[in-house]
């Protein structure tokens, strides 16, 4: 991680969406939804279909001791059993990671408007020549490692990612944090590529394969969280789950 921090994003649905309208999402019907809970009632409130997922959860000691042990069992994913068109970038800026779990999720299951067939009526729309579309057009080819540098330095279109950013994490329903605050939360994304459910977390060594996407990808994201993030919480309630979903 870089000495470069940023303010950090509201866990928000509202502030995610007008961050995603900035960047290039033009399908007015796609936005964040709020998930209230991981029971089966609570997550039938979810508009459907649900395209992917942002997990909010508290740094702990236990939850680090769990990310490092998972790391030491499976220090990095196969490179060859990463679909081609999974989309996954470092995080290499401290406080980024509501920002870069957004892309996560964008990067993942949109389209861009040039040139659209009917065969891609179902994915989100970016704008062609919208900053997350050039975004994506400008790093295409390169590694993680190499993406989370471009965003770091600000390079071509992520100077306007940086601003952006900024904007947004003033635009919570609470006074933002200072950019040198201790922040003992982070971000992640779940998409589904391939009947697959994936974890993406830019801190890790690399996409997390969580198996596959049993009956829908908010069920399936839900049984993780319960397994892998809940159940060694140690009573911390401090998580949050917005859904991104076509209403």
């Amino acid at each position: 991680m870089s000495s470069i921090r940023w303010v950090p994003l509201e866990a928000n649905p509202g502030v995610l969406d007008a961050f995603a309208r900035k960047i290039g999402v033009r399908d007015s019907d796609v936005a964040f939804h709020d998930v209230f809970g991981l029971d089966p009632e609570l997550l039938a409130f979810v508009p459907t279909p649900v395209l992917a997922v942002i997990l909010l959860y508290p740094l702990t000691e236990a939850s680090e001791g769990e990310r490092l042990a998972e790391l030491a069992r499976q220090p990095e994913t196969d490179r060859g059993a990463i679909p081609a068109d999974l989309f996954y970038m470092k995080q290499t800026i401290g406080n980024a990671c509501g920002t870069i779990a957004m892309m996560h999720c964008l990067a993942n299951v949109s389209r861009s408007t040039e040139g659209r067939s009917e065969l891609e009526e179902t994915a989100v729309m970016r704008q062609a020549g919208g900053i997350l579309d050039r975004f994506l057009s400008e790093t295409a080819g390169m590694s993680p490692e190499a993406i989370g540098s471009y965003l770091e330095e600000g390079r071509g279109c992520s100077a306007k990612l940086h601003g952006l950013h900024g904007k947004a994490a003033q635009e919570g329903d609470t006074v933002a944090p200072g950019v040198d605050e201790e922040i003992n939360l982070h971000f992640v994304a779940f998409v589904e590529k391939g009947g697959a459910l994936w974890e993406l977390d830019g801190r890790r060594a690399g996409p997390v394969h969580r198996g596959p996407v049993v009956g829908d990808l908010m069920g399936s994201v839900a049984r993780v969280v319960k397994e892998v993030y809940v159940e060694g919480a140690s009573g911390d309630i401090h998580f949050s789950l917005m859904a991104l979903a076509r209403s």
